[in-house]
């Protein structure tokens, strides 16, 4: 029985700094990337100011972005700085109230003051053809994936 306590005395006293920061390890709390996509929700919706984006097409078609992915200009993504890769956002242009969802799969914009680079086909159904004035909205994939599909049925309605 004496030679626990003994045996603590003395690791204190060979390393006693380690052993302090030992007892001072506390549970880290995991984020999922879908709860991760709120938080960053809350801190992009306080900045109520119009977003600036533009579009990137051919030159970069079939790169690999930061996901890992191959850019499809015709594909509904987009290149952001800060959101998570292989979220979603909602991007409605201001000018004539479109709105689409995107997947954001690389990052980006570098130039100027831009704060996301859209996808051929996404800057085509926003109407946007050079830069844009939008507003960006962070979404988790549950509210993502209804909307995704409602886009989805409503293309093969007009086809």
């Amino acid at each position: 029985m004496l030679a626990v306590p003994v045996f603590f005395i003395c690791s204190y006293f060979v390393n006693p700094i380690q052993t302090a920061e030992a007892s001072e390890h506390r549970s880290v709390k995991k984020i999922s990337k879908h709860s991760a996509a709120k938080v960053h929700q809350t801190k992009h919706q306080a900045n109520n100011r119009p977003s600036t984006v533009s579009w990137y097409g051919s030159e970069f078609h079939g790169r690999q972005t930061a996901s890992g992915q191959k850019y499809d200009m015709y594909a509904m993504t987009a290149a952001h700085k800060t959101l998570p890769l292989l979220s979603y956002a909602k991007v409605t242009n201001l000018k004539n109230h479109r709105s689409v969802v995107v997947r954001i799969n690389d990052r980006g914009s570098f130039h100027g003051k831009r704060d996301m680079d859209l996808s051929y086909a996404a800057a085509k159904k926003l109407g946007i053809q050079g830069l844009g004035a939008v507003e960006i909205v962070p979404l988790s994939r549950n509210e993502a994936l209804p909307l995704l599909n409602d886009n989805e049925g409503k293309a093969n309605k007009h086809s």
